[in-house]
């Protein structure tokens, strides 16, 4: 079918979009691309690049690196899109599936797969732009994420924790941004980024929640069908097993019982998030995985308390 003779009220393609501001203003056919690419929901590329800018905090650079810490939201920005355009070609039979899914651009027609692969290649040029203002080290670091990036999309085909995996890709800016402001890559920029991971899993198994009914019916698998009546259980382990791993990084840039106290924000906040929770509040899954970008500015402050040498 022509992409031409599918009429989609953009505004309408999936319940979690946000269009407003300049992207309501688009021509339909380029609010289309910018859909595909999830610029209507900017919490993806938010959650992308909190973790890089925690690495670039902790390592002590939040002020003298500020630019490179507008180089990783840029990165960000442009990667996210790049991976969505990359899932939604992967999926774009299992999105026709899916209720929530069905309208996205490629799954409905209204964009071609052909133009998708070009849009992709387009961002990935931005991401290569970003890449060049990296250190060989830094720059190594971050190419090395493009295997498990690539392999993402399968993983809900193959595993019921693709959210574990998820975890792996979204938290790897951590590593470069710690990389590139440390200038190798030490243990408590490991200890960051694998507490970062448990808190995509934990996020993300929220995020899943919204899907769950279709999940089970069309054969794709996620961390909260695995839990089922646990989901609350487990997303609490995840959020208590980054915090306790956030608190060793922390630990091993300064051994004094106070920079813990930094934690106390934001372990307050996945406390929030994890007692308001409730199993089969679509809205209110959505909202709760929303608020992991102010989650994400509570902990880039605490990085930066702690990083940061007076």
């Amino acid at each position: 079918m022509a992409a031409g003779a599918i009429r989609v009220d953009v505004t309408d393609i999936v319940p979690d979009s946000q269009h407003r501001g300049l992207l309501s203003l688009l021509p339909p056919r380029p609010r289309m691309f910018a859909s595909l690419a999830r610029f209507d929901r900017p919490i993806g590329w938010w959650l992308l690049f909190w973790p890089g800018a925690w690495g670039v905090a902790l390592a002590g650079g939040a002020v003298e690196r500020w630019v490179l810490i507008i180089w990783l939201l840029l990165g960000s920005i442009a990667m996210r899109g790049a991976g969505c355009v990359y899932n939604d070609i992967v999926d774009r039979d299992l999105d026709a599936s899916v209720a929530r899914t069905r309208d996205r651009p490629l799954a409905s027609g209204a964009v071609s797969t052909k133009s998708a692969w070009i849009w992709l290649l387009a961002l990935c040029l931005v991401g290569l732009l970003v890449l060049l203002q990296l250190h060989l080290s830094a720059a190594i670091v971050s190419l090395a994420a493009i295997a498990p990036v690539a392999a993402y999309p399968f993983m809900k085909r193959i595993t019921w924790w693709p959210q574990a995996w998820l975890g792996l890709v979204f938290s790897w800016a951590a590593l470069v941004g710690w990389t590139e402001t440390w200038g190798t890559l030490t243990l408590p920029g490991l200890l960051l980024y694998a507490g970062t991971i448990f808190w995509v899993v934990g996020y993300d198994t929220i995020y899943a929640l919204q899907d769950r009914e279709d999940d089970a019916l069309v054969g794709i698998r996620s961390s909260a069908l695995a839990l089922g009546r646990h989901v609350r259980a487990g997303v609490t382990i995840c959020y208590a097993l980054a915090l306790a791993l956030w608190a060793a990084a922390f630990w091993q840039m300064r051994t004094d019982p106070l920079v813990l106290a930094a934690l106390v924000p934001i372990a307050a906040h996945l406390g929030w998030q994890v007692a308001t929770l409730r199993d089969g509040d679509g809205t209110g899954a959505l909202d709760r995985f929303r608020s992991n970008r102010t989650a994400g500015l509570l902990m880039f402050l605490a990085c930066v308390a702690v990083g940061t040498r007076i």
